[in-house]
């Protein structure tokens, strides 16, 4: 692992902070979620995941969820009558539980304004690219259409651009000759699963921080890329060959 990272990863002291509470939302299997799950059981995440919530009623991740001791609450988007109507709804269920920090973890849903606005600074997404590059969906599909030599995943902070807001770090995988869209999909998960709980414990910390237009961590702005993992030191942390 290049040394600049192993150093802003591990050798700085962080704020002095009390218990801080995560919201996390998904709609599908959330792989992501536990990872975060994986982090909080060893007491490495910074904070405490007090509920996961979907718009889907069979989603996986609400078993994660349950299994991990997590409250798990379905609000299902099909019974309100407008998206606003929904975020309506979905931010008092959110500030029921107090969190210093909402999460995005595969929550299919294009976000209202009021939404964005209410929780701004203090909402993070994980997007499967190189932010700026290929925003929105089919993101694996695109590349390799695109014929890139690097593809990735990126933190961010949640803006109402769509995946538009400052990232805080981003994690690279090389494309393979031969590279399908599920051996991508593949290698870009494993990454997604290693950045998330950084980014997420850089903020409980009281690291990360969103100013501005811009992604703060340890009091300097971050380039628009955010912390940049390379391939190598991604491949050493995931141990892949």
């Amino acid at each position: 692992m290049s040394e600049s990272y192993a150093d802003t990863l591990n050798d700085l002291t962080p704020e002095p902070t009390g218990a801080r509470r995560v919201v996390v939302l998904i709609s599908g299997n959330g792989s992501n979620l536990q990872a975060l799950i994986d982090e909080q059981t060893h007491d490495r995440l910074g904070g405490e995941i007090v509920a996961v919530i979907s718009n889907v009623a069979d989603a996986y991740g609400l078993q994660r969820a349950r299994d991990a001791g997590i409250d798990a609450v379905v609000l299902p988007h099909g019974e309100y009558d407008s998206r606003d109507a929904y975020d309506i709804a979905l931010i008092k269920v959110i500030e029921r539980h107090e969190p210093d920090l909402v999460i995005l973890a595969g929550f299919m849903r294009i976000l209202s304004s009021r939404f964005v606005q209410r929780f701004h600074g203090r909402m993070l997404n994980i997007h499967p690219s190189l932010l700026p590059a290929y925003r929105g969906l089919n993101t694996h599909a695109k590349a390799l259409a695109d014929g890139v030599a690097e593809h990735g995943c990126s933190v961010h902070f949640v803006t109402e651009e769509l995946d538009g807001g400052p990232v805080a770090i981003q994690a690279v995988v090389k494309v393979s000759e031969g590279e399908t869209e599920a051996s991508l999909k593949e290698k870009v998960h494993a990454r997604e699963h290693l950045i998330y709980p950084i980014a997420v414990k850089w903020f409980l910390e009281g690291r990360l921080r969103l100013e501005g237009d811009a992604a703060i961590l340890d009091g300097t702005t971050l380039p628009p890329h955010g912390l940049r993992l390379s391939h190598a030191d991604a491949a050493e942390e995931l141990d892949e060959e």
